[in-house]
C-alpha cells in the first residue's frame, strides 16, 4: 500500500474496538502510525470481553466535541458499533465492506466514522478501506442538502 499523506483532509483519527475487533484495531493503528498519521486509541487495550456500545459512544462523543476529525470503529461485524455511534447527533458512521461502499460513504454521506467487521474483513482489505476512507473527500453539492436532513 502507498504511503498515506492525509493531513489535507483529516488531521487526527481516533480508533476503538470491542474484544472481537481488538486485534484488527491494533493492526490498523500500527499501520497508520507507521505512515505518520496521528491516531488516538480509545481502547480497549486488551482482548478481554467488553461492551461495544461503550466504546462507540466514547469515540462518537470525541468527534462530536471536535477532539478528533474522524473515527475508526472495529467490532465483529461493524454493525453494532455503527448503530451505537449513530445515536449521537452529528455522527455518521458507515459500515464499510468494499472499496465502493467506502468511497460512497465519504463522497455522498460525509461519513465521519468507518465501522469495520473484524470477522468478515481481512486485514489487507481493512487497511485499504481505512486508507480509502481517510483519503476520500465529501463531494458536497446535492449530497450536502441530503446530509443536512439526517
Amino acid at each position: 500500500m502507498s504511503n498515506i499523506k492525509l493531513d489535507k483532509i483529516f488531521k487526527t483519527a481516533c480508533i476503538a474496538s470491542d474484544h472481537a475487533g481488538f486485534k484488527l484495531k491494533e493492526e490498523i493503528k500500527d499501520y497508520l502510525i507507521k505512515n505518520n498519521f496521528s491516531v488516538f486509541d480509545l481502547g480497549p487495550y486488551n482482548d478481554r470481553s467488553v461492551d461495544y456500545p461503550d466504546y462507540a459512544k466514547k469515540l462518537g462523543n470525541r468527534i462530536k466535541l471536535k477532539k478528533s476529525n474522524v473515527g475508526i470503529l472495529v467490532c465483529g461485524s461493524g454493525t453494532g458499533m455503527a448503530i451505537s455511534a449513530n445515536k449521537i447527533k452529528t455522527i455518521r458512521a458507515a459500515v464499510c465492506y468494499n472499496l465502493k461502499s467506502t468511497r460512497l460513504s465519504r463522497q455522498h454521506n460525509n461519513a465521519n466514522i468507518i465501522a469495520l467487521g473484524a470477522r468478515f474483513t481481512k486485514k489487507k482489505l481493512s487497511l485499504k478501506l481505512v486508507e480509502t476512507f481517510l483519503k476520500t473527500k465529501f463531494e458536497g453539492g446535492r449530497h450536502l442538502r441530503r446530509v443536512r436532513k439526517i
